[in-house]
């Protein structure tokens, strides 16, 4: 049997690489197409539990939802999909999604959903501006990869493109986007211009846009941040344990406060 693998994203069905990813994804075995019915960048982790959600076809194997990458998630695992997936790939988001990303990312949001449901899950990013079939070769041999191991993982991959990738023939993408070198990194500390922007709407209310552009912060070898700039294929594992490694600094708040009596397991 074919392994069956579940692909959304956050830049909503119409987005041109979901197309790409889903394609990528059909060379190696059976899709189901989950993803929302507009753009959802930005939701991290959000799942709709005070509201309904409405799940339409849109062809074969395809399914629009009104909801989340987590509730496109969610929804197809436990509901839509006719088995148990074998991976669950998000993306192809245009632009990349490093550092600190993580945590406000859909794209991210969606694979690591998978992997909270027992799947191994990837999250695919592309640099803004860069071709989405420029990372299906990079998806197509990671899936594979995936899919042959039984260690659970969730990997976190952002692909650069090269100076003049866009000139590049169709048939010729394959070739040039394989010869990127890869790596396998941390997250490094991707720096945002931190910006209030107030504006006035044409009634006269006001109205705020917030977030500014990336900057170049400095970054370590071995960051993603660092990898991409050099361009390499970046590969992050993450888990979903985000406990602090030291309870040092917690303990020593906690004995100096007058809650209770204080079990010290350091």
């Amino acid at each position: 049997m074919k392994p069956l693998i579940l692909v959304t994203n956050d830049d909503g069905i119409l987005a041109e690489g979901l197309l790409v990813l889903a394609e990528a994804m059909q060379t190696i075995g059976e899709v189901v197409v989950c993803a929302p019915d507009s753009e959802r960048s930005g939701s991290s982790h959000a799942i709709t539990l005070h509201s309904h959600l409405r799940a339409h076809p849109v062809r074969g194997g395809w399914w629009r939802v009104s909801g989340t990458p987590v509730d496109c998630i969610y929804l197809a695992i436990h509901h839509l999909c006719s088995r148990p997936p074998d991976l669950v790939v998000s993306g192809v988001n245009p632009g990349f999604n490093l550092g600190t990303d993580v945590f406000y990312s859909g794209t991210v949001g969606g694979a690591a959903e998978g992997y909270l449901r027992g799947v191994s899950a990837m999250a695919i990013s592309a640099d803004r501006g860069v071709d989405p079939r420029w990372a299906a070769p990079v998806c197509r041999d990671l899936a594979r990869a995936v899919i042959a191991d039984p260690r659970r993982v969730l990997l976190n991959v952002n692909v650069p493109g090269i100076e003049g990738h866009l000139e590049v023939a169709a048939d010729e993408i394959d070739l040039r986007a394989s010869e990127l070198p890869i790596e396998v990194t941390r997250l490094g500390n991707r720096v945002y211009e931190d910006m209030v922007d107030p504006r006035m709407d044409p009634m006269g209310r006001p109205y705020y846009w917030i977030g500014g552009p990336a900057t170049r912060g400095e970054d370590r070898e071995g960051d993603d941040t660092h990898a991409v700039r050099a361009g390499v294929i970046s590969v992050t594992p993450l888990e979903m344990n985000i406990t602090a490694p030291s309870m040092v600094a917690a303990s020593e708040i906690v004995s100096r406060a007058t809650l209770g009596d204080k079990v010290d397991r350091r």
